[in-house]
């Protein structure tokens, strides 16, 4: 049997447990590219729960290295590096140990192609010799877009701390437009967006959309029922110390919740999702509100609630948390935002909603029976459009050509 030609894939994350978005994906691409070649993944550990992972991953890739992040260690670095001109994420996650192994496996494996997930990583390669690699750069979003969204509307002093890291992400992001063959994204809306930045790079840009497990987030299979479900249950599921998600949880529970309130005063809301940001935890304070923290899984939340919610205000890409709800048959509530990069019909597979009182409207709406032909709808939409080996084939004619 032929040997599979090596390629270098870079994560600012290890790719497990598929607990957020970003290892989501990640993971994904991982398992897809392993198919086709010797995977050379190096990564970095943020998490000290996910060192027990180190060998599951391990076993899916030609060879690895983990950096453990100290993040206390990381965050320091970041305030030194208020006085460099690199951008603060890109500080965070760098590790001299990974540095020099990406260096050895470039000099002594000569990869025939570079995959990198995120613009923070993509410093790790953008100054050494390739030998001729194609390059991608899996940016998922437009990072920048993000921090100036921040900046927008945060407070001092992290306003000025938002606007520098906008400036920063964005040069960044634009030699990686201009240096790399291919720039890849989770949505046609973020292309366009990124394409509209960098005009001259455009044959070089592409989307690449997010799937969901079908298997996995499958309705049929039986969920304990962890909460009361005589009553109205609005389900939130996401990684709870990423800002975009503790300002949609926010702003459900304390603008949204009291007007469903009005009407069912028995509603509940349950916040699902790791290491709850302070502000997050307060909200367990309100009547009808529950903040899980980490759980080993969502699906029994997902599969018994009345509606799942995703009232993002702030918002890149598309949403897992929304699609792995469409796959469950469950009706999802979501603003404009986040629905982004999803082909869903609003009416007929989510319900759609902006303002405080639509939204809440629409999450009473879904107490009607006739919201289980939603879900279902929604089910055989992800069937159709969102699953995930279909979807990850983008990445093979990519790699295997040079743009023209």
């Amino acid at each position: 049997m032929d040997r599979k030609p090596d390629l270098l894939f870079l994560t600012q994350r290890i790719p497990y447990p598929p607990n957020k978005g970003e290892k989501i994906r990640a993971l994904q691409i991982l398992l897809h590219l392993r198919q086709r070649y010797a995977v050379h993944l190096g990564c970095l550990i943020d998490d000290p729960h996910d060192m027990v992972h180190v060998e599951t991953v391990r076993a899916l890739c030609a060879d690895a290295y983990f950096a453990p992040l100290d993040r206390r260690r990381a965050k320091r670095a970041c305030l030194r590096g208020l006085l460099t001109g690199e951008a603060l994420s890109v500080i965070f996650f760098r590790d001299r140990g990974l540095a020099s192994w990406v260096r050895r496996t470039l000099r002594d494996i000569r990869p025939v192609a570079i995959v990198v997930f995120s613009s923070n990583m993509a410093p790790y390669v953008l100054d050494c010799a390739t030998g001729g690699a194609v390059r991608l750069v899996d940016l998922t979003d437009v990072d920048s877009e993000k921090w100036r969204a921040y900046a927008d509307t945060g407070s001092l002093p992290m306003r000025w701390v938002h606007r520098r890291e906008w400036r920063k992400t964005a040069a960044l992001e634009a030699r990686i437009a201009r240096e790399c063959d291919w720039s890849t994204f989770v949505s046609t809306e973020e292309a366009q967006l990124f394409t509209r930045l960098h005009p001259d790079c455009a044959p070089r840009i592409r989307a690449i959309s997010n799937g969901v497990d079908a298997v996995y987030f499958d309705p049929a299979l039986p969920q304990d029922r962890l909460y009361d479900t005589d009553r109205p249950n609005y389900v939130f599921t996401g990684a709870m110390d990423y800002p975009p998600n503790i300002d949609a949880v926010i702003w459900f529970a304390r603008a949204i919740l009291p007007l469903i309130r009005r009407t069912r005063p028995d509603a509940q809301f349950h916040i699902v999702g790791s290491s709850p940001a302070p502000s997050v935890q307060k909200l367990a304070q309100i009547a009808g509100v529950f903040v899980t923290g980490r759980v080993a899984d969502v699906r029994p939340y997902v599969a018994h609630a009345t509606a799942c919610v995703a009232p993002m205000r702030i918002a890149r890409g598309i949403q897992n948390k929304v699609l792995e709800a469409m796959a469950m048959a469950r009706p999802v509530v979501v603003t404009h935002d986040a629905l982004e990069g999803i082909d869903a019909l609003p009416g007929q597979e989510v319900l759609l909603a902006d303002g405080e009182a639509d939204f809440a409207a629409a999450c009473l709406a879904a107490l009607d029976p006739s919201a289980r032909a939603i879900g279902a709808a929604a089910r055989r939409r992800v069937l159709a459009d969102y699953i995930w080996s279909e979807r990850m084939r983008g990445f093979d004619a990519l790699l295997e050509r040079q743009p023209t």
